[in-house]
């Protein structure tokens, strides 16, 4: 276990690790050594970090300077290691990119990370002006869409919306030039452009070639209008951020707003699990992940570390202001991001009361868990667990499992053994249950839930849904319950069974493709 005389009073940052020796979390101290000893000291952790301490078997520590060197290289291990505790921004409504495809004809599409083949322009702020842009590339230039070109024109060919180089239409240097066109639009090179094509409408009107002349016109009429979209965008400054969050049920429900000159340009929604320190942890995450995103002013809801301050300041390369208003507009525009986060995150509470009365729960199921099975004529079963908070996909929470008990096709057994393991596992690790598990399935994979959770001592409503009538079963009545189709309670009970059905299915994808390889 840790031995903590031999931990210093320095700043630099700490490493649990678990019993094999893994990284489990990673955390910066101004003082190593009553950090670290803070874990092992309080009496009342929150769940997620009480799990989390009673994993650890020893510490690893790095010692710094200063703290704004502890925070740079916390960040940098924090990326090599990927600790599990540690908070995780992959599922966020983040910035994203265009990517131009590295294919004979390439295709735009939105990327996340700058990872694969092709190129990449952006990221862009606002998604609304990111997807118009694609939009007008792809209508302007008739890009392709299709993920496969078949050796027939489709629809979009029909209505003059693709250059079809499926079918011959269009020779590969014609596309490129297409292609490059769009490069120096999304370069920010649209005068460059618009002078290159008005020279070349010129020349094809001189030559009589009007059909080829109509055709620039058009992409010149185009540019032109995207011109001045973007001249109006370019003359508001970026200027500052506003951070502020909720904290429920161990969550932490976080938005992020980009203020350009004092109008609201993006919008960013972040939910993860509660931990002492989310905050900062969350601003030295987000700001390394868009680094040149970092504004000039930050407007908080709660003071943070000088030494935060000084990471950013390092990182941008000048003075960055934070705020933590009292009172005026400021603090106006924190209780703003107050209330997009109930309307985000807790709108739906509608829909989670009319669940509750239709099937009679004590409680409103706010963590909602549901099971499905899928497989192939009996070959590569698989299970997949979803679950929904506040009745939205909780996708980090989200599990998959190979079915490793039953042999061909025994859907009831299969449900019963997945079931089996996620809630044993819980129990085991003192976790929170949901309060409502859902079945894809009728009566018998109904039977066999129930069966497995009075086995483990658990009492958590159950139902099941079965795909025919979209009929409900409940272990209380006799008769499948039917609910009107257009109720908000059965829509949401399909929607978290689609989507377990959706991750079922690509697993048991998953599973095939290996196959086939090996």
């Amino acid at each position: 276990m840790i031995n903590p005389p031999s931990i210093p009073k320095a700043p630099g940052c700490y490493l649990f690790k678990d019993s094999s020796g893994k990284i489990i979390y990673i955390g910066k101290a101004k003082n190593l050594k009553k950090r670290t000893a803070s874990y092992f000291q309080k009496k009342q952790l929150d769940p997620k970090t009480d799990v989390m301490v009673s994993k650890i078997d020893s510490v690893d520590f790095i010692v710094t300077d200063t703290e704004v060197e502890a925070l740079i290289l916390e960040n940098a291990l924090v990326k090599k290691h990927k600790p599990k505790y540690n908070i995780d921004l992959k599922d966020a409504k983040n910035y994203a990119y265009i990517q131009v495809t590295d294919e004979d004809f390439p295709r735009l599409l939105i990327a996340r990370r700058k990872t694969g083949k092709g190129k990449f322009f952006g990221p862009f702020t606002s998604g609304q002006e990111r997807d118009y842009i694609l939009s007008f590339l792809k209508k302007t230039f008739k890009i392709r869409t299709c993920r496969r070109m078949r050796k027939k024109p489709c629809l979009r060919q029909h209505i003059d919306l693709c250059l079809a180089p499926c079918a011959g239409g269009v020779s590969i240097d014609e596309y490129a030039e297409n292609i490059n066109k769009i490069k120096l639009i999304l370069g920010g090179k649209i005068k460059q452009l618009l002078d290159s094509l008005n020279l070349e409408m010129q020349k094809h009107s001189e030559n009589l070639n009007f059909e080829q002349a109509m055709e620039i016109k058009k992409q010149v009429n185009a540019l032109e209008l995207l011109c001045e979209r973007q001249n109006i965008d370019r003359r508001k400054k970026y200027n500052e951020d506003i951070i502020n969050y909720l904290i429920r049920d161990g969550r932490v429900y976080l938005i992020l707003f980009n203020i350009y000159a004092g109008l609201l340009k993006n919008k960013n929604e972040f939910s993860f699990n509660y931990t002492p320190d989310f905050l900062e942890e969350f601003i030295i995450r987000y700001y390394s992940e868009n680094e040149n995103e970092i504004p000039r002013e930050i407007i908080l809801p709660e003071e943070i570390d000088s030494s935060i301050i000084s990471f950013l300041q390092k990182r941008k390369g000048r003075k960055i202001k934070v705020t933590i208003p009292v009172r005026g507009g400021k603090k106006q525009l924190l209780e703003l991001v107050i209330k997009n986060i109930e309307v985000s995150f807790f709108s739906d509470t509608e829909k989670l009361e009319e669940l509750k009365n239709k099937l009679h729960l004590k409680e409103t199921p706010d963590v909602i868990e549901c099971f499905d099975i899928s497989h192939l004529s009996g070959t590569a079963t698989v299970g997949s667990m979803v679950r929904f908070r506040n009745a939205k996909p909780d996708k980090s929470n989200y599990r998959r499992f190979k079915i490793k008990t039953v042999e061909g096709i025994d859907d009831v057994l299969a449900i019963a053994e997945v079931v089996r393991r996620r809630y044993a596992r819980l129990k085991n690790e003192n976790q929170k249950f949901p309060d409502l598990i859902i079945i894809d399935g009728g009566r018998g994979q109904l039977n066999s839930a129930l069966s497995e959770l009075k086995k483990l001592d658990l009492k958590i409503p159950v139902i099941s849904i079965a795909k025919k009538f979209e009929e409900i079963y409940v272990p209380a009545l006799k008769y499948p319950l039917k609910l009107d189709r257009k109720e908000k309670a059965l829509k949401f009970i399909r929607e978290i069974r689609d989507e377990s059905h959706r991750f079922a299915v690509k697993y048991n994808r998953l599973l095939r493709k290996k196959e086939l390889l090996k």
